[in-house]
């Protein structure tokens, strides 16, 4: 939990880089299940999880970051790609309107790189340049 406080946006360009990595290596390992010839083609309850394990991490990454950004943009971008990355996964999971594939990534890829700008360029020295002095 420490690091969620301490650094909010390493933690979340982290769990976004993996979430990225578990969206797109997802039809390659089940693609190669399948041709396997293995009769069990449904997918592990514990595979289905993955998703809301990184979405809970990358609320708490991004609830962290807006409370100690320097730049007013930020908080409102960050928000954003959360909540589109949200909508993409409760999206995929139930299906409510089609979503080109490549559409998927752009949110994690988002929060990626605003974690990783936050990180950089936008980081109080100080309690007084924060947008919420909580």
């Amino acid at each position: 939990m420490k690091i969620t406080i301490l650094k909010p946006d390493t933690l979340g360009a982290t769990a976004s880089t993996i979430c990225l990595i578990h969206c797109v290596a997802t039809p390659f390992i089940f693609l190669a299940h399948v041709t396997t010839g293995c009769c069990n083609t449904s997918v592990p309850l514990w595979w289905q999880s993955v998703d809301y394990i990184f979405l809970l991490i990358s609320f708490f990454a991004v609830y962290r970051s807006t409370k100690n950004t320097s730049k007013k943009i930020m908080k409102p971008a960050l928000w954003v790609s959360w909540t589109l990355l949200f909508g993409v996964i409760i999206n995929e999971k139930f299906e409510f309107i089609h979503i080109p594939e490549y559409l998927h990534y752009m949110p994690a890829l988002a929060l990626i790189l605003l974690h990783i700008y936050n990180l950089k360029f936008c980081q109080c020295n100080n309690n007084s340049c924060c947008i919420n002095n909580g």
